[in-house]
């Protein structure tokens, strides 16, 4: 007896330059991440030791945190420029509440950020207007803001609380608690993302927002919960920045929200919307860290060379998302 085998209605493996675009895509930055990490420690002694290793995870995890919300954001198909005002008004919150112990320091930052990314979510999903404009809005006024509860940025309050304090400074294992935290909320922010009604959601509206209303999903409501998360998530990075530092810092947060951006889109998440992950974003934040190290160990580069190549990595990243989507589409 001869058995056939329906080929027509057999779905199609993706050919080879297809799966190697798709792996490129959602694993480029994981990729350069290594072999920056390789050739750094090749060139400098000290780069490849558990201090230096330490050090980067420490200084990525109050970025990571917002670039996590960032991600749901972009995924979403839009943007929040906010996040930079978000996370030194937090700080200023969190430092001044901190007088009145550690709940107000932690309660008041996240209150008022995610008060504000909520109304910003409001706004995008029951209007319809841009989110570039609602989020500059929102930078500006919460930029505003800070300056107003910091007697236009004269007043800066300290940190008063000690068991506030210890949730920015006290460490295990040489990582302190933010490291912690960061982790956490990257894997609850990945199972969220990629095994929920709502990540799916999500996904749905950043690949086409008409088609995802037609098939029943809730459009406005995810809309409006992403930039909420976003809001909150910011919010909770300057209060541990502030914890850190032990103060309000009013000088923090210029040109933040770019930094984030630029971590998550180099991570792998299309600026247009529907694809893209946590595991990429967090691969984007620490390949921004480990150029920043490697530029100190240079000794000879300034701290705004980093800029220069991130900037570089960014342009590089969305051309060869443009190219990748272009030959899938073709294929």
């Amino acid at each position: 007896m001869t058995t056939t085998v329906d080929t027509a209605s057999a779905p199609a493996a993706p050919a080879k330059g297809e799966r190697a675009s798709q792996i490129l895509q959602h694993h480029g930055a994981l990729m350069v991440l290594a072999a920056t990490v390789l050739v750094g420690g090749i060139a400098f002694d000290s780069f490849a030791t558990p201090q230096n290793a330490a050090n980067i995870a420490v200084s990525s995890s109050f970025i990571a945190i917002i670039a996590i919300g960032m991600t749901f954001v972009i995924v979403s198909g839009g943007i929040d420029l906010s996040v930079g005002s978000s996370f030194v008004l937090a700080g200023v919150l969190a430092a001044y509440g901190s007088r009145y112990g550690v709940l107000v320091a932690l309660l008041l930052p996240l209150a008022v950020c995610g008060t504000i990314g909520l109304l910003q979510g409001l706004i995008i999903a029951r209007t319809g207007m841009a989110p570039f404009i609602v989020t500059l809005a929102g930078l500006l006024g919460m930029r505003g803001l800070m300056l107003a509860v910091s007697g236009e940025g004269a007043n800066t309050y300290l940190v008063e609380d000690d068991a506030f304090a210890a949730l920015g400074q006290a460490s295990l294992f040489n990582l302190t608690v933010p490291v912690y935290i960061t982790l956490g909320l990257f894997a609850l922010g990945a199972i969220l993302l990629q095994r929920t009604g709502f990540g799916q959601s999500v996904y749905a509206i950043g690949g086409n927002e008409e088609a995802a209303a037609l098939m029943g999903v809730p459009v406005a409501r995810v809309k409006t919960l992403v930039y909420l998360i976003s809001g909150l998530l910011a919010g909770l990075a300057g209060a541990l920045n502030a914890a850190r530092l032990s103060s309000g810092v009013t000088i923090l947060g210029v040109g933040l929200e770019l930094d984030v951006i630029a971590a998550v889109v180099i991570g792998g998440t299309l600026l247009t919307g529907g694809a893209g992950g946590l595991t990429g974003t967090m691969a984007g934040v620490l390949l921004l860290g480990v150029i920043q190290s490697l530029i100190n160990q240079v000794g000879t580069l300034t701290s705004s060379f980093q800029q220069v190549v991130s900037g570089a990595f960014l342009a590089l990243v969305v051309v060869v998302q443009r190219v990748l989507h272009r030959a899938q589409r073709l294929s």
